[in-house]
C-alpha cells in the first residue's frame, strides 16, 4: 500500500469512529452516508477549510503544518498514540520520486546488555520493532520457550501463524490485534524498512486473521500492562510487563514480566524457575549429550528424585538462538 494510500485510509477509519454526538456537534437525524463524521464536520472542527481537508485526506499529508496536523487529531479524538502515527505519516511522506526501500540492519546486542539481562531476578526477553526475539535471560527463555523453539523466533509468527499460540496466550484474539496494532505504528514511523514490509506481507498472505486485524487500521504502543499466558509446564501466569527501549539502539525493546507478591503466579514462577534450571539449562561439561543424539523431554520440576534447582542470575542458556542481529 502507497503512503497516500495509508494516510487516506487511517483518517477515514478514525472519523468512522467518531460520532457527530461525541464530536459535540448537532445530528439533524435522518440516514448518514458513512459512519461516524463528514469531511465537512472534520474540517470544522479543525478550524480548516474542506478542500483543504479533503487534499489532506487524499493523503496529501507531506508539508502540513503541526498546528493543523494537532488540530485534525483533536477533532478526530486521537490518543497520543495514534497522533504520534498521524504525524509519523506525514513526516515519511515521500517528495516527489518514490522513494527506495532499504534493508535494516540489527547490530549484534552488546555483551554488556545481556551481563544484565542474566542478573535480573524476573524474566526479560530483548525484541525488535520488527517482533524478532534477539535475547533473553534464563527465565525469559523458559517463559517464552515455544517461541523459542523456532529457527528466528519471532513473536508475530508466532502469534499468527503457530496453533499453539490460541492456547499459550489466554486472550488470543486481543494478543492478535495488539501485534497487528505495533506493527502498524512501526510502519508508520519507518515504512521503507524491507524487513517489516517483507514481514507484514508474509502475515497477510498466510494469515486470513492479520488481514482482518490489520485491516482495523488500529495503531498501538506496548509500555506497560498486564497478561495471562498458558505455560505449557506451570499453567497460567498472570504477568505485569514493563517495556524499555534501548538507549542508542531505536527499535530495540527490553521486556521485563513480574508477578505480584504471595499470589498464585508467583508459586507458578518459581515452578518454571526450578523448570528452566533443570530442563533449559541442560548439561554443560561432564556427561554432555552428544550433538547426534535426538533431544529428550525436559523433565518437570516436580519429578521425585530430582531436587528443583534454584537458576543462578548468571545462568546462560547453552546454544540460546538469538535470530537476526542487528
Amino acid at each position: 500500500m502507497s503512503s497516500k494510500d495509508e494516510v487516506r485510509e487511517f483518517l477515514i477509519s478514525r472519523r468512522a469512529h467518531v460520532t457527530p454526538e461525541q464530536a459535540g456537534l448537532p445530528d439533524f437525524g435522518g440516514e448518514r452516508r458513512v459512519p461516524g463524521l463528514r469531511r465537512e464536520e472534520v474540517a470544522l472542527l479543525a478550524g480548516v477549510s474542506l478542500d483543504y481537508y479533503t487534499r489532506l485526506e487524499r493523503g496529501n499529508i507531506r508539508g502540513a503544518s503541526e498546528s493543523v496536523l494537532n488540530a485534525v487529531a483533536r477533532a478526530l479524538q486521537l490518543d497520543d498514540v495514534e497522533r504520534q502515527h498521524l504525524f509519523d505519516l506525514a513526516r515519511t511522506a515521500p517528495v516527489g520520486s518514490t522513494a527506495r526501500s532499504r534493508k535494516k540492519v540489527t547490530p549484534a546486542l552488546r555483551t554488556s546488555v545481556q551481563r544484565v539481562l542474566d542478573n535480573l531476578a524476573v524474566p526479560a526477553i530483548v525484541y525488535t520493532a520488527h517482533q524478532d526475539l534477539i535475547a533473553s535471560n534464563l527465565m525469559g527463555r523458559a517463559l517464552f520457550s515455544p517461541h523459542f523453539e523456532a529457527e528466528q523466533p519471532n513473536l508475530a509468527r508466532f502469534v499468527f501463524f503457530d496453533r499453539r499460540a490460541r492456547d499459550y496466550y489466554v486472550d488470543w484474539p486481543l494478543a492478535r490485534r495488539m501485534t497487528a496494532a505495533m506493527l502498524r505504528l512501526e510502519a508508520g514511523r519507518d515504512p521503507l524498512n524491507s524487513d517489516l514490509t517483507a514481514l507484514i506481507g508474509e502475515l497477510s498472505t498466510r494469515s486470513p486473521q492479520f488481514r482482518a486485524d490489520w485491516a482495523a487500521r488500529d495503531v498501538h504502543e506496548h509500555r506497560t500492562g498486564r497478561k495471562v499466558y498458558r505455560h505449557p509446564e506451570v499453567g497460567e501466569l498472570e504477568v505485569t510487563f514493563d517495556v524499555f527501549e534501548m538507549p542508542g539502539e531505536a527499535g530495540t525493546f527490553v521486556t521485563t514480566y513480574s508477578v505480584d507478591e504471595g499470589s498464585d503466579s508467583a508459586d507458578r514462577l518459581a515452578l518454571l524457575a526450578s523448570w528452566a534450571a533443570t530442563g533449559l539449562a541442560g548439561p554443560d561439561t561432564d556427561g554432555a549429550e552428544r550433538d547426534d543424539m535426538p533431544e529428550t523431554t525436559p523433565r518437570r520440576a516436580d519429578t521425585p528424585d530430582r531436587a528443583p534447582a534454584t537458576p543462578s542470575p548468571t545462568d546462560r542458556v547453552p546454544g540460546r538462538r538469538r535470530g537476526p542481529t542487528r
